[in-house]
């Protein structure tokens, strides 16, 4: 089945649903060395999450929009407890996939292609460190606002995101990174796959106290719901009343 060039990771995704299980994605970035990411990561079944992405999938209501949906896992999942659920993903190859492991509802976009249908979504879900989806600062604050236009009333936003200020500590334990320069979380990454080289992306991951700045200003209410040993988090984003009311009536 061919995908249009490139899309690495859409290939290998393909490539593993069509039996080749070793299918390894090369992952480099501007902050730590090169990385394979096996395809079979996409596949995993509930109990192969880790325990935030479970808790995640729990905390789900209503219709579900699934953002950067990979292979589908969280959607089918989701399937299976009877949520309706759209995923959505910007590798063709991963909406193949998706469509062909019985994903219902599945479309090729990126998250601010996403256009408000007459029908709102009740929970928006950004798993496997999720909120990069937006790439910078500026795209945070953009998606915060298209976020808007998407929920239904009372609806909430489900995203995991990362502290990776560890990266940048010295020998003493000690923070060193530019204060001038750009936000330490934005992250520029390429993926590799067979002969194929995807284009740079950017990818954002946000502390925690960034994210509460962020969110709160654009008018949510911020509930953090648990963090792991690699100090990713799980937060749950839902419009403060007064917000919500205004957006009702825009």
């Amino acid at each position: 089945m061919s995908v249009p060039h490139p899309d690495p990771l859409g290939h290998a995704l393909l490539d593993y649903q069509q039996g080749q299980l070793d299918a390894t994605i090369t992952v480099l970035s501007n902050v730590a060395e090169e990385e394979p990411l096996p395809a079979s990561y996409f596949f995993r079944s509930l109990w192969e999450m880790p325990e935030l992405e479970r808790e995640a999938l729990e905390e789900c209501r209503g219709y579900v929009l699934d953002l950067g949906g990979g292979a589908g896992c969280h959607a089918l999942e989701l399937q299976e407890r009877g949520f309706q659920v759209k995923s959505i993903d910007v590798s063709e190859g991963a909406v193949r996939v998706m469509q062909a492991r019985g994903v219902r509802e599945v479309a090729l976009h990126n998250i601010f292609d996403v256009k408000p249908d007459v029908t709102k979504y009740d929970t928006l879900l950004m798993l496997m460190n999720g909120l990069g989806l937006v790439g910078t600062l500026e795209g945070l604050e953009k998606f915060l606002e298209r976020a808007k236009t998407l929920l239904a009333p009372g609806g909430q936003i489900l995203a995991t995101s990362s502290d990776i200020s560890y990266l940048y500590e010295d020998e003493d334990g000690a923070l060193v990174f530019d204060l001038n320069g750009p936000y330490y979380g934005e992250v520029e990454y390429t993926m590799s796959y067979d002969t194929q080289t995807g284009h740079v992306f950017h990818w954002l991951f946000a502390d925690a106290s960034i994210m509460q700045d962020y969110a709160e200003q654009a008018g949510y209410e911020v509930e953090y719901l648990g963090e792991d040993e690699q100090q990713q988090y799980l937060v749950r984003l839902t419009l403060r009343p007064e917000r919500e009311a205004q957006n009702q009536n825009a």
